[in-house]
């Protein structure tokens, strides 16, 4: 019963429509009306037509919630106001429209910037964890960049879609209160943000243990996201969908027995976990992967200049013979 109304008082506040106090507002009170029926149960005072109506409560909570649906066309924030739309995958080749690349000179002020581009899938060489640090060690932001012969990389990055204005919840985030996306950007845009703009602290780790085959497929998969969001919009679930658990679950389409852990909730401990699967850099200990894949300095230090690619890869474990 205390579940349940905890529950109905979260879909209030995150869902009631309006002003934020008016929303806080009709969730203390549904609060105080359910510490009441409780205490009446407790008390043994409660009667039939207080139950039922509790219970009729309850139901139009639970209806409410399975009629929400998610949408595509709200006021978006200028970072996700695009939906990465693939323009065509033969297998090897393909095309994205709405590709991210905005210089940013702070969190608000920048140059909005959306591209095409295309890739060669056989040219595929690398693909890095980037674990991006916004609150504490416990919860870090997950992306996958990957590289190709010719230098370029690409980053995906699942993604509350903020309306204008909004900013994230994670409370929020397992009340539907946000869609979600994905981004491909420029290192560019999304890690330089990150490291320079917003003061995130970012590190990087070679993946290991995927053979190309593998490493195609990985991208086929968030190909394959790309097009599913596209088509149609999806709840963001601080639990169940977000930027952690969708690398878990198209990895898993390569090595289905990947074992499910605590890390997979706990983001900033994801290296440690990608560690003991051997999916990262082999013969080197975590202490010194952790150490030297922190590029955050040396993101800060390179500025705006050109090579960011390069220079934040320098020495980091396993990116020794990518292209210069």
């Amino acid at each position: 019963m205390a579940l349940a109304a905890l529950w109905v008082t979260g879909l209030l506040a995150y869902q009631v429509p309006g002003p934020g106090w008016l929303a806080n507002g009709v969730a203390a009170l549904w609060l105080l009306v359910a510490l009441w029926a409780s205490w009446r149960v407790a008390r043994g005072r409660s009667n039939r037509r207080l139950g039922m109506a509790y219970g009729a409560a309850l139901a139009l909570a639970g209806l409410w919630w399975l009629l929400l649906t998610p949408r595509q066309d709200r006021v978006w924030a200028d970072d996700v106001a695009q939906r990465l739309h693939v323009v065509s995958f033969d297998g090897r080749h393909v095309a994205f429209d709405n590709v991210r690349d905005f210089t940013w000179r702070s969190e608000t002020d920048y140059d909005a910037r959306w591209v095409r581009r295309e890739y060669d899938l056989d040219q595929l060489r690398s693909a890095d964890l980037v674990l991006s640090y916004w609150m504490g060690p416990a919860i870090a932001h997950t992306l996958i960049s990957f590289g190709f012969e010719d230098g370029r990389h690409v980053v995906f990055s699942l993604e509350i879609r903020k309306e204008r204005g909004e900013s994230f919840s994670a409370l929020g985030g397992f009340f539907r209160k946000f869609e979600m996306t994905l981004v491909a950007s420029e290192e560019t845009d999304i890690i330089r943000t990150r490291t320079n703009a917003r003061g995130e602290d970012v590190y990087l780790y070679r993946l290991h243990g995927m053979d190309h085959a593998q490493l195609k497929e990985l991208f086929a998969a968030y190909i394959a996201q790309a097009r599913e969001l596209d088509a149609k919009p999806g709840f963001y679930n601080t639990l169940t969908s977000n930027c952690t658990t969708i690398v878990f679950d198209l990895a898993r389409h390569i090595a289905p027995r990947l074992p499910l852990d605590y890390r997979l909730l706990l983001s900033g401990y994801l290296a440690e976990y990608a560690q003991e699967v051997g999916a990262l850099t082999p013969g080197v200990p975590y202490a010194e992967l952790h150490d030297k894949g922190r590029i955050t300095q040396r993101a800060l230090d390179l500025g705006s200049g050109d090579h960011f690619s390069t220079v934040i890869r320098q020495g980091v474990p396993g990116t020794e013979q990518d292209p210069q």
